[in-house]
């Protein structure tokens, strides 16, 4: 059974580029998104986040008719969910994954649903989503079989795909990346490779739904203790008095020896969430994976603590000053180099909170972001132009290109990501 009309609800980071490369093979697709602005925006032509190439991309598949954006779905031959799949209680040791987004996406398409149809979750999620996701879709369509009850003949087709590209490079690696495809059913996962095959150059390996979710977390909780290292080897090396990037750089020189950079934190909608769905579910047995994410959250803190005593050493340096005095420019808000993706970002949450205890001036420089978010109000969003001349404390937090080739002139520098402290 052929897919002419493909729907992809969620229209961010992963579903508007996926929706726009199935237009660009002239597929008919659907778009459906809760934000209004992200609709018109598309509808328009035009698109409402930062991706290199997509931009083009969707221009092209609006203006030829395959692509339309809209707050309702309807029907289609193949739907694809790529919504949020948050934390609730937060603040609790172990967060609880929130289904919330899956499950208003699953009552949203159950309406359009017939016949023949193929759903695949997108969403990173805990392992038992995609079973968790049909059970809903049974309940709202009781007319409808679906593979939890009748397998192979199920009315319905129901698979994990969980998406595996890295932001700035999502076009590229949408088309060029192999893909994971976990289906109910075998005729579940030939029909979700069917699907992909469309524009994925990359193999397609098939395995069931439950390994398939499991795969993507596993993929970023190992990139997460590796991070975890680096960043509990930049605190040691900093009280050992040991300039932790050259120490990287010599271990590195072992054939064997592939360490990665520390920085302030772990950020995105990945690597800093991914581990938690496998902590809440086993929370004895995942013991280095719970461990890497404590060292990792309590990065922002340790770094709040240097800004801390950089303060106290320029005000024994200037006692003519006080705290009131001091401005602080934080260079770099988003989770990673040369993307506007705030999400999780370790940068923006010291930066807002130096905002918060910090009663001087708190600067920021953020070249991939003209506009702060209506609710961020603890600092100024400014040039590096202007953080240079008029800050007192340097803090760098994210890599962005724009910074590698720049120096600030002071003695009161703190870089997280070791570009300018390289001496």
């Amino acid at each position: 059974m052929s897919f002419n009309t493909i729907s992809v609800v969620g229209l961010g980071y992963i579903g508007l580029p996926t929706a726009a490369m199935f237009a660009s093979r002239k597929k008919k697709v659907i778009g459906v998104d809760v934000n209004q602005h992200a609709i018109d925006t598309i509808n328009r032509g035009e698109i409402h986040i930062v991706e290199p190439e997509l931009d083009m991309i969707v221009h092209a598949a609006v203006k030829e008719g395959y692509l339309k954006a809209t707050l309702i779905p309807e029907q289609a031959d193949a739907f694809l969910i790529a919504v949020p799949t948050p934390f609730k209680n937060i603040d609790s040791q172990i967060p609880e994954p929130d289904l919330t987004y899956i499950h208003k996406a699953s009552e949203a398409i159950a309406p359009v649903l017939k016949k023949g149809d193929l759903v695949i979750l997108e969403s990173t999620s805990p392992v038992g989503a995609t079973e968790q996701m049909a059970d809903w879709l049974a309940a709202a369509r009781p007319d409808l079989s679906f593979p939890q009850h009748v397998g192979e003949n199920a009315d319905v087709n129901i698979a994990h795909c969980p998406e595996r590209v890295l932001p700035g490079h999502v076009v590229r690696e949408l088309v060029e990346n192999d893909r994971v495809i976990g289906g109910m059913t075998a005729n579940c996962s030939a029909r979700a490779v069917e699907l992909y095959k469309t524009f994925v150059q990359g193999e397609c390996v098939i395995t069931n739904a439950r390994t398939a979710e499991m795969a993507k977390l596993t993929e970023n909780s190992c990139r997460d203790v590796q991070i975890a290292f680096a960043n509990e080897l930049s605190i040691i090396c900093d009280k050992l008095d040991i300039n932790v990037w050259e120490l990287i750089s010599l271990a590195n020189r072992h054939p064997r020896i592939n360490i990665l950079q520390p920085g302030p934190g772990v950020g995105g909608h990945c690597i800093a969430v991914d581990p938690w769905f496998i902590v809440s579910k086993t929370p004895d047995e995942a013991q280095i994976i719970h461990t890497a994410r404590k060292v990792n959250d309590t990065k922002p803190d340790w770094v709040i603590n240097k800004v801390k005593l950089a303060i106290a050493d320029f005000l024994q340096a200037n006692p003519a000053k006080t705290a009131k005095d001091v401005t602080i420019a934080c260079y770099g808000l988003a989770f990673k180099p040369d993307i506007d993706d705030l999400r999780e970002s370790p940068a923006l949450n010291i930066t807002k909170l130096l905002g918060e205890v910090h009663i001087g001036t708190v600067l920021a420089v953020e070249p991939n972001i003209k506009v702060l978010p209506s609710n961020i109000k603890e600092f100024d969003l400014v040039t590096f132009e202007l953080a240079n001349a008029n800050a007192d404390i340097h803090l760098l937090l994210v890599d962005h290109l724009e910074f590698k080739d720049k120096r600030v002139i002071s003695e009161f520098v703190i870089d997280t990501k070791g570009i300018w402290n390289v001496e």
